[in-house]
């Protein structure tokens, strides 16, 4: 007591969460960087020469509050209009809007694998939504019937991130028929990759928001560029959320560097085929070195070794500067996720597990 009155600590009063955990971002030279699920390519000519002759003094201005012209640019190229599609700085952005804008039953909690992307328990912990994990089964699947039951929201990626397996889009129409009272997400990061897209459900499914990303099929993780299809009355919710948080979100250099991205689809298909050629290769290389593995339709294999630690495996590779991602936690601590780079990373990878294997008498 002080003075007669109480005194009570601030921090008695802050929100307090576990932040998630981002994949080590190492600096140097000579590093190879199979952690992160970046593009090993760099990011189309268009988006370049935007960088390149940008107009400084076009920066004292505020950026379009809708996104446009992008908004319009991603609608034309995947043939929808444009009130069906919303744009934010990365997908991270576009999903926390949408936990905060859709998730809030009174009582029900959202639903979401307990092998997914480590971001959707933070949000929920943050924004004090209510959710139960369902298990994937033996094999790293989804299983339907965990999401026939009522529920506050869903959120699936599709392929699943960190196993990479994908399901089917005939499996999300069923469990958005069992779900008309509740919004439904895919999020896709990594559809480019491998995989129907759920993107027409939302021609038919109201409550459905399909999510994707920049970051890994258009090379640009660093401008942090997310979007979203939906019912036009769905973006009207997200939209009207996000002019409430920030109207501002994504920079006008970043929104044009976006466009030219979209508009050179000769770049983009031909670098993700050469991801998906080199993770082929990959799956390939790791089985003759005794891996095995998901079936995985993205830029990433998770992998595991019935003789070798990950956890070892995982601080041999970073000791030789080749960082992979690899997660202490329960039913995946023996796997490690390689994210897919170039064909020229990917040997020097096989090299040192070759030698590694060969060192221990295997």
């Amino acid at each position: 007591m002080e003075s007669g009155r109480y005194v009570m600590s601030w921090e008695a009063n802050v929100r307090k969460v576990t932040p998630y955990t981002a994949g080590e971002q190492p600096k140097g030279q000579g590093v190879i960087k199979l952690n992160t699920n970046e593009s090993p390519y760099p990011p189309a000519p268009g988006v370049k020469r935007v960088l390149h002759e940008y107009d400084a003094d076009l920066l004292r201005r505020y950026p379009d509050a809708g996104t446009e012209p992008l908004r319009s640019e991603l609608a034309a190229y995947y043939d929808v209009e444009k009130e069906r599609v919303f744009v934010g700085v990365g997908s991270d952005d576009v999903l926390a809007m949408a936990f905060l804008t859709f998730f809030n039953h009174p009582s029900l909690p959202i639903l979401f694998p307990d092998i997914t992307y480590s971001f959707y328990d933070v949000w929920a912990e943050l924004f004090r939504i209510p959710y139960q994990v369902q298990a994937l089964d033996d094999h790293f699947r989804i299983k339907e019937e965990d999401y026939l039951k009522p529920n506050g929201g869903v959120i699936i990626p599709n392929p699943n991130a960190p196993t990479g397996e994908l399901a089917p889009a005939a499996m999300f129409e069923r469990i958005l028929r069992a779900n008309p009272d509740a919004v439904v997400i895919v999020d896709e990061a990594y559809i480019d990759f491998g995989g129907e897209s759920c993107l027409r459900l939302t021609d038919r499914y109201e409550n459905l928001l399909v999510v994707r990303t920049f970051s890994k099929s258009r090379a640009l993780a660093g401008l942090r560029i997310g979007y979203a299809f939906g019912s036009p009355k769905l973006i009207s919710c997200l939209q009207d959320a996000k002019y409430s948080f920030n109207s501002y979100t994504m920079n006008s250099v970043t929104l044009s560097a976006g466009v030219e991205a979209v508009r050179d689809d000769a770049y983009f298909r031909e670098i993700t085929d050469k991801v998906v050629a080199t993770r082929e290769r990959s799956k390939k290389e790791l089985a003759a070195l005794g891996f095995s593995f998901t079936d995985s339709k993205s830029n990433f294999i998770f992998s595991s070794h019935e003789k070798y630690s990950a956890k070892e495996l995982f601080e041999a590779l970073r000791e030789h500067n080749i960082y992979v991602r690899h997660w202490d936690k329960p039913r995946i601590d023996n796997y490690l996720r390689i994210s897919i780079g170039t064909d020229e990373e990917m040997d020097a990878l096989f090299a040192f597990l070759r030698e590694y294997i060969t060192a221990r008498g295997n």
